[in-house]
């Protein structure tokens, strides 16, 4: 009986009878690639040293600028970047332009509103042309104090009757702008208190002179009300546009009021000083005082609360400008 044939396997046999019918050709390719690359390692030349010949050195050279050849062909993605990045338009970078600054700006805000005094009268106190470009202004009447006419060598006549008006309405506004500073809850009212500069109770001893001269103290008029009103109103609205009259009612005050107590004291007291133009210190570092404290303050400022300010100026100018005029009306 015959036995059945086993067949036999062996690794031999398997191993020299398997092909694989399936082939990556981009692995072949890329092991070509690498063997080309180990062939290229192998037959560099030695690294140069500073003893080497010249041959070699040649020899070397040539071999890096193959490999470089090489590494530039195969990023050609990178290169074409590069050229882009190079070719590109250079960078222009766009002019600042600066904003030609105000009159006086450098120095502060009240250096900017005493130009703006300055455009309104000239250097004799007369009134002068006024720049049409503030339109928000309202018409002004006389702005300037009273002086005597240069032309025909005659003096303005102030009456008994129109300085007691302007003693008064000018009581009604000192009172009315001590009183909004002390009374106020705004933090930039408080900087300007007790300064030295206050005119109310001067003012009410003079009026308190006059009643015992059995002379009739008027009531406030129109001038005095309505500056008044408006310093109240404007107070609740903005500090800074309250504090640009503060400052300019003392300012007019002390720069104009010598001459003209001087003058109402010769014609109408027999020159008798009023406690409305007596301080208790030097005017001039006074209002240094409030002028620096202000200018700290306008630096917080916005250009745009500056320009109202320098607006707000020439109103003030003009509410004043009519209660003097009471005195020879």
């Amino acid at each position: 009986m015959e036995k059945a044939v086993q067949p036999s396997l062996s690794t031999h046999s398997l191993f020299f009878q398997f092909e694989p019918t399936v082939r990556f050709s981009n692995f072949t390719v890329k092991s070509k690639e690498l063997n080309r690359r180990k062939m290229n390692m192998r037959n560099r030349p030695p690294l140069i040293s500073c003893c080497s010949d010249s041959a070699a050195s040649r020899a070397s050279l040539s071999s890096s600028a193959e490999v470089e050849a090489e590494a530039t062909t195969a990023t050609p993605s990178l290169a074409a970047s590069t050229t882009t990045m190079t070719n590109a338009l250079p960078m222009i970078r766009k002019r600042r332009r600066y904003r030609k600054q105000y009159p006086g700006e450098q120095t502060g805000i009240t250096e900017e509103m005493r130009f703006v005094a300055m455009r309104l009268r000239n250097t004799k106190g007369k009134k002068i042309e006024r720049d049409n470009s503030d339109k928000d202004d309202v018409n002004d009447e006389s702005i300037s104090t009273l002086e005597e006419d240069d032309g025909g060598g005659e003096t303005w006549q102030p009456s008994m009757e129109g300085f007691l008006k302007y003693l008064v309405d000018s009581k009604l506004v000192f009172d009315t702008v001590e009183r909004i500073v002390d009374e106020s809850d705004d933090v930039s009212y408080a900087y300007f208190r007790k300064t030295e500069l206050e005119r109310s109770e001067g003012l009410s001893k003079d009026l308190e002179w006059f009643s015992q001269q059995d002379i009739v103290i008027p009531p406030p008029s129109n001038p005095g009300l309505t500056y008044a009103k408006y310093l109240e109103e404007l107070a609740e609205k903005s500090a800074p546009l309250f504090l640009c009259h503060f400052y300019n009612i003392y300012f007019s005050h002390i720069a104009g009021g010598q001459v003209l107590a001087k003058q109402v004291s010769e014609k109408l007291l027999e020159g008798r000083e009023l406690e409305f133009y007596r301080w208790n210190g030097d005017t001039a570092e006074l209002l240094k005082g409030v002028r620096e404290k202000l200018n700290i303050l306008g630096e917080h400022w916005s250009r745009d609360e500056k320009n109202k300010c320098l607006r707000e100026t020439t109103k003030a100018f003009r509410f004043l400008g009519q209660i003097v005029r009471l005195i020879i009306l």
